[in-house]
């Protein structure tokens, strides 16, 4: 199993969209596919980032706040970002592949200990997938352990996260296109009980599939 960590903010916005009523949420890598499966679907929700600022003609940025805004009752979002939907779509290696958010952590957790696979791939996909990046390390620090039955610091998350370089912009008035709701929606740790999995069948687009925790 892989968990693809993206926390800061495509992870999350999936984990809030599929929460609204969103009847498929599919990751796109390339805008130009993105696009393409706008078309595909009609009436479909563009959702996506380059540079952590929304994609022109998208109906919404890579922000959950942006996302609880829209009625996503029954539509299908298509969701590109920098990194995180990067990561979704080139994790070919491993048997499954779930999607890392503190939204979420411990329903991973729960699924992953139920799957019991023989390996656990932790990708932090960090600063547009080219550097580290605080908060998707503090998330493979947190989940590492809870794997391993150990105590985790998850009390922590929001405190620690907050004077993040990638979380100043939420603080920033200047920076519009990052609500400073989205760092409280992002640091909600266990706000859901379901696990986003990767499904992949020919013919068809990449798609996150929620899943029951056990």
């Amino acid at each position: 199993i892989a968990v693809v960590i993206d926390v800061f903010r495509a992870f999350s916005v999936a984990a809030y969209a599929l929460e609204a009523g969103a009847a498929r949420v599919l990751p796109a890598g390339e805008i130009e596919d993105a696009l393409a499966l706008g078309r595909r679907f009609p009436g479909s929700v563009l959702a996506g980032e380059r540079h952590a600022r929304k994609l022109p003609g998208f109906d919404a940025g890579n922000s959950p706040t942006e996302i609880r805004q829209l009625d996503l009752r029954g539509k299908v979002l298509v969701h590109t970002t920098h990194a995180g939907t990067q990561g979704l779509v080139n994790a070919l290696g491993a048997d499954e592949v779930l999607t890392g958010a503190f939204v979420n952590i411990s329903a991973v957790c729960r699924y992953i200990l139920r799957r019991a696979p023989a390996r656990v791939s932790l990708v932090r996909m960090g600063h547009e997938a080219r550097e580290r990046c605080a908060e998707d390390d503090l998330y493979a620090e947190c989940l590492r352990p809870m794997l391993l039955g150990q105590p985790a610091p998850l009390g922590e998350v929001r405190e620690r996260l907050r004077d993040a370089p990638a979380a100043v912009k939420f603080f920033d008035p200047a920076c519009d296109w990052a609500p400073r709701d989205d760092f409280e929606y992002c640091t909600d740790v266990d706000r859901f009980d379901f696990v986003l999995r990767v499904k992949r069948a020919p013919g068809e687009p990449l798609e996150l599939e929620r899943l029951p925790a056990p």
